[in-house]
């Protein structure tokens, strides 16, 4: 997706973090201009009450800012609708880009947005917006009644959506699709073919001859951005060394990238590599997924906003559908844990001019009917439940039948929202392997090295992972 996630896409969840959010080198990202004054907050010149909880004032404006990528921003434009039905006379300012670090960034110590949805490539690192009091708790907002009513906001959401949003105990980022990653497939070729979707790498190796006598490469992936292949590789070492390896991982533990079953995970995608079934050529998110609508490859991992980020091009006949990442059999910890969370993050900056309607916004979009307008829209789940039940669609039923039969433990990575030097290391390291450049055992010193680095340096601020 164009940027994830995005889930990480974003987070997703779960993206590319960058690192450098100061605004200068002697400055902290909330240090005001000299002589600037911040604007006021209107929060409480409303009256309060069960159906405008924020004491949102009926007028004034609202300044929203959209990440266009995978999921495109028409969904957001029903939310202002919903929002509008109950405060007509607020003004949503709403806008869509890709650049939301180099676009909302230099606005935060001054006069930001007072909505931001913080995802793509260009995303602001959301450890040093939590760490400089940049954006805003909104454990107001889980406690606040839900729009149709029936219960608080968080009671209305996905296992997880609260988790991954909390930071040092607290509640900062909303994150509003929740997707499912996996490896995608052409449903119709695969029955024409008699070819049964692997859950296995060995049943993927088997399988993979197969394919390449139909002239087709066994696999392709984005060779751009890092961490596309990364939540493939995390999810392998997840399923075969299981939950308390990566929960050590996250945590930066002594030798936990040396865990029992990291490097038999790792071999199976150095073995991929040096097999030669990867489509050869270095392709970005969108080229490789066209390879794999045109019949170049048989599988692509990716998370759900796959459909509607390719829409405008799926071949007629084509039948989109996932499958869980593939696990190494018998010796797996967690063979059945499926990849999934809640991800493309949504603040709301600490000197926003009107931070209570732009609570009053999110709850909109976390709304019954916002969310099934987010589904219908973007074929992916949104983070409130139910939100893809009335929705008739192949790839989000596939997704919607992974997540039935998930277990209670879903896959989820930390270390990459927690620290962005190691993030972006991760990011490289796994660029190398899936290039060849790497061995699985290479891959892991390196990684292992870059933990300890941050976890001895004192001036970095350590997160701890608990679940």
């Amino acid at each position: 997706m164009s940027a994830t996630p995005e889930l990480d896409r974003r987070t997703l969840l779960r993206r590319a973090a960058a690192a450098g959010l100061l605004v200068t080198p002697a400055a902290g990202l909330l240090s005001a201009c000299a002589g600037s004054t911040p604007s006021q907050n209107n929060d409480n010149a409303g009256e309060k009450s069960n159906d405008n909880p924020f004491g949102v004032p009926e007028s004034g404006a609202v300044k929203v800012v959209i990440f266009n990528g995978g999921l495109g921003d028409k969904w957001a434009q029903e939310d202002k609708a919903i929002f509008n039905a109950k405060h007509p006379n607020v003004t949503v300012n709403m806008s869509s880009t890709q650049k939301i670090k180099t676009e909302e960034q230099p606005k935060m110590a001054t006069t930001p947005s007072d909505v931001v949805m913080n995802s793509g490539a260009d995303i602001m690192d959301i450890s040093t917006l939590v760490n400089e009091g940049a954006i805003e708790p909104l454990d107001d907002l889980l406690a606040a009644p839900a729009w149709e009513g029936g219960g608080t906001v968080a009671d209305t959401l996905l296992p997880g959506t609260v988790a991954d949003g909390t930071y040092q105990g607290k509640f900062y980022v909303v994150n509003i699709a929740y997707t499912v990653w996996g490896n995608w497939y052409n449903a119709a070729l695969f029955s024409k073919e008699g070819w049964t979707p692997p859950k296995t790498f060995e049943e993927f190796f088997a399988l993979a001859p197969k394919i390449k006598a139909k002239g087709m490469a066994p696999y392709v992936y984005d060779a751009v951005h890092g961490y596309y292949p990364r939540w493939a590789l995390m999810a392998t070492i997840w399923k075969s060394a299981g939950k308390q390896a990566v929960i050590d991982i996250d945590n930066l533990k002594e030798n936990a990238w040396r865990a029992e079953g990291v490097l038999p995970a790792l071999e199976q995608w150095e073995k991929l590599v040096k097999d030669k079934l990867v489509l050869p050529g270095r392709l970005d998110h969108t080229q490789s997924q066209q390879a794999w609508l045109d019949g170049k490859a048989a599988f692509i991992q990716v998370g759900t906003w796959l459909k509607n980020e390719m829409a405008e091009t799926i071949p007629p006949g084509f039948e989109m559908k996932i499958s869980d990442y593939w696990g190494l059999g018998a010796t797996d910890k967690a063979p059945n844990d499926v990849y999934a969370g809640a991800g493309e993050g949504i603040v709301v900056p600490s000197k926003a001019p009107n931070k209570a309607a732009a609570k009053e916004f999110l709850r909109a979009v976390l709304s019954k009917a916002g969310s099934a307008k987010f589904a219908e829209l973007t074929k992916s789940l949104a983070s409130t439940a139910g939100s893809g039940d009335n929705v008739q669609d192949s790839a989000l039923a596939s997704a919607n039948e992974l997540m039935k039969n998930a277990p209670k433990d879903l896959v989820s990575v930390k270390y990459w929202n927690f620290y962005a030097d190691l993030d972006k290391e991760s990011q490289n390291l796994s660029q190398e392997l899936m290039a060849g450049r790497l061995t699985a055992a290479q891959f892991i010193d390196k990684m292992q090295a870059a933990a300890d680095k941050v976890a001895k340096d004192s001036s970095i601020k350590k997160q701890t992972r608990d679940a």
